[in-house]
């Protein structure tokens, strides 16, 4: 699960990725790295762990059969953050695979942690951008569910470019979704709520499952993040689409 919208006390960010000519063409990311210290125990994650249960980067359809050991509906979830609620998500539904993307160090090795200590044979990580996963690993029609939680809403208007739900990335992620699978985004930041409803109700392959904003999901777990900013008063806005 991505980091949700509260950016306090972040540590220093650099962004990656941001054009630096008129004719450059890296592409716009939607995420920064974050410069903060990895822990030693972090580090021994990702040493130990991450060859175990990493899927790696590469140009070419995952066989997930090969991946799980089993056939099996796959979910991918991008943005990860540290890992409890995709680690809690995959032990609830034995019966699915699921795959996690997030690009963060800290949380790479946290997930990684976590899937060794419950033993989740049905989850998996990758630490890559999203949008290069989805273009040159994911088969179109192979999944049965994506999951964006909290993405960075990147607040201000200059910056809505970097915002991950974009209609081209949407579209593609429509088409990675088998027919009757399901896009399910949630955001604490209401104007970036009603630029998903927009962005994903503009989609030809995608049907809403709500009039607009759906009720939570039972299978999503509620956040220490959100839990914090619903006693606040904040708002949390989930969007629970079909392909069609």
């Amino acid at each position: 699960m991505c980091a949700m919208s509260d950016t306090a006390n972040k540590p220093e960010e650099v962004v990656v990725g941001e054009p630096t000519g008129r004719f450059s063409r890296q592409p716009i990311r939607s995420f920064v790295l974050r410069q903060g210290r990895m822990s030693d125990a972090q580090k021994r994650y990702m040493d130990e762990l991450l060859p175990r249960f990493a899927i790696s980067y590469r140009e070419g359809f995952i066989d997930y059969a090969e991946v799980f050991g089993r056939k099996a509906p796959v979910v991918l979830e991008i943005g990860c953050g540290m890992g409890d609620t995709t680690a809690k998500i995959a032990a609830a539904r034995p019966e699915t695979d699921f795959i996690g993307i997030e690009v963060h160090g800290p949380g790479v090795g946290n997930l990684c942690k976590l899937i060794d200590e419950q033993g989740l044979s049905n989850l998996r990580v990758m630490q890559h951008d999203a949008t290069e996963v989805v273009r040159d690993m994911l088969a179109p029609g192979s999944l049965a569910g994506i999951h964006v939680y909290f993405p960075d809403p990147w607040p201000k208007k200059r910056h809505h470019k970097r915002r991950i739900l974009q209609p081209a990335f949407v579209a593609q992620l429509a088409s990675r979704l088998a027919p009757g699978g399901y896009l399910h985004c949630a955001t604490d930041w209401e104007e970036y709520a009603q630029f998903m409803l927009e962005t994903l109700s503009a989609e030809p392959l995608l049907q809403n499952t709500a009039t607009d904003y759906a009720p939570k999901p039972d299978y999503r777990p509620l956040t220490k993040f959100e839990a914090r900013g619903l006693r606040l008063g904040h708002g949390v806005w989930d969007l629970v689409f079909k392909r069609i």
